[in-house]
């Protein structure tokens, strides 16, 4: 038995009047009144043809004695990526606005859709185009499927900046993905909280929430698919995926409050480059344990000159840490560097595969602690994952590789320190290279 085609969802009534036709669990996310609502279901549940209601009500918000306060201004609705938005989250926004409501036009010039009373627009952003998320204060936001590992934690933060002006409120409509920063700065706070957090709420509910999805094919999908799968993606629930690739990471072990660090620790820093993702992860090495701890990220997602770089890196820095980046064709990266003052050692090892083991062997051994403010770097732990097919096997491809970019840097440093015994080994390459541990630290 195959899924029932989604019904109308919304109808203008002769009277003038709007009627929702929603579940119980839908409504849920619609009535509540948290600044920050996480609507957290399976595939086909119906949980993103609740953003454009909800947005309408933020627009147009009911009021006690049954009037309704208009709020011109700037909304957002963003997504992950380009396709996503086109798929799906726009479709549903013109459904409603445009064909339902006629409340304006969208414009595809400008990615926006544009009141016709020249007061109120929604502009539609996605993760892969940070830009689309800047430059604009917004009154409300809508993030459709924000649980993709595109949709990273850089993204969640320039969104809140984007609100901040008005304490503008959220809706979240997401499947579960994986254990990265949705679950971090959302679900597990209000987990802390006993569900009763001032600030987050969470609606949770199956994809046979929907009347429109037949119990028999729920109960032929949880009976074929690896329970992982099936609990994340129809029944909206978090778990360990398949495919994540430092499994061992454990926040309530590998995870602290930030101290204050020992001045005569040495100190590391990996780099990965790009034009604007430049991304470094600041390590400090426990001479008594050999313990390695992750204190400070740096990944500010804008053109910049390695010289730069240089100079926010190493800003009230007592001394230059020793530094480790890039992949084998980036000479000329560490080249600039170099040029601007911060000598960049090669990666001691090349290839991916290896540079991950000795990261995962790092993390299993528990020597890599990682401060519990960097939620960057704590996103990308919990979210890199490999690619898994329709069966639910796991394949060798990294998903969306090109991402994690302080991953990356996190490799490449760690690559080279627990190359050997003992810490930062010598190399028959550079003088930098050559000179003893701690000359840079």
């Amino acid at each position: 038995m195959t899924l029932l085609q989604q019904p109308q969802l919304s109808h203008l009534r002769r009277d003038g009047t709007l009627r929702f036709d929603f579940h119980r669990d839908q409504w849920r996310a619609i009535r509540s009144t948290k600044r920050f609502v996480l609507l957290l279901a399976g595939r086909q549940s119906g949980k993103s043809v609740t953003g454009p209601p909800w947005l309408y009500r933020e627009i147009f918000r009911p009021l006690p004695d049954c009037s309704v306060e208009y709020r011109p201004g700037d909304y957002l609705v963003a997504t992950p990526s380009y396709p996503l938005l086109t798929n799906k989250a726009l479709p549903e926004f013109i459904s409603l606005f445009e064909r339902t409501l006629k409340l304006g036009k969208y414009n595809g010039s400008t990615h926006s859709f544009n009141f016709h009373d020249g007061k109120t627009r929604v502009i539609f952003g996605h993760a892969d185009s940070p830009d689309s998320l800047e430059a604009m204060t917004a009154r409300a936001a809508w993030l459709d499927e924000a649980g993709q590992a595109r949709f990273k934690m850089s993204s969640w933060e320039a969104i809140q900046g984007r609100l901040s002006i008005n304490q503008g409120r959220v809706l979240i409509t997401s499947t579960p993905y994986n254990l990265g920063w949705l679950k971090q700065q959302l679900y597990d706070p209000w987990i802390a909280a006993k569900r009763l957090h001032p600030l987050i709420d969470v609606i949770q509910f199956d994809s046979s929430a929907n009347p429109s999805f037949s119990k028999e094919e729920f109960a032929r999908l949880r009976d074929s698919m690896p329970r992982w799968k099936f609990d994340m993606f129809y029944r909206g629930q978090f778990t360990r995926p398949a495919g994540l690739i430092y499994d061992c990471f454990d926040p309530t072990i590998h995870v602290m409050p930030r101290f204050q660090l020992p001045d005569h620790w040495p100190r590391y820093l990996g780099l990965d480059f790009g034009g604007i993702n430049t991304a470094g992860v600041f390590l400090a090495r426990d001479p008594a344990s050999g313990k390695l701890y992750a204190y400070r990220e740096y990944h500010p997602q804008v053109n910049r000159t390695a010289a730069e770089h240089k100079r926010h890196l190493t800003e009230g820095v007592l001394r230059l840490p020793t530094c480790v980046g890039g992949s084998k064709s980036e000479e000329q990266w560490r080249a600039e560097f170099r040029a601007a003052g911060l000598p960049v050692q090669e990666p001691a090892v090349h290839e991916v595969e290896v540079g991950i083991d000795r990261v995962y062997a790092t993390i299993k051994a528990g020597d890599l602690i990682v401060f519990g403010d960097l939620a960057g770097l704590l996103d990308e732990l919990g979210s890199y994952s490999r690619e898994v097919d329709d069966a639910g096997a796991v394949l060798e491809a990294i998903a969306d590789k090109e991402t994690f970019h302080l991953l990356d840097a996190t490799r490449y440093v760690i690559s080279r320190l627990r190359r050997g015994v003992g810490g930062l080994p010598s190399s028959g390459g550079s003088a930098v290279a050559r000179m003893p541990e701690g000359v840079w630290a």
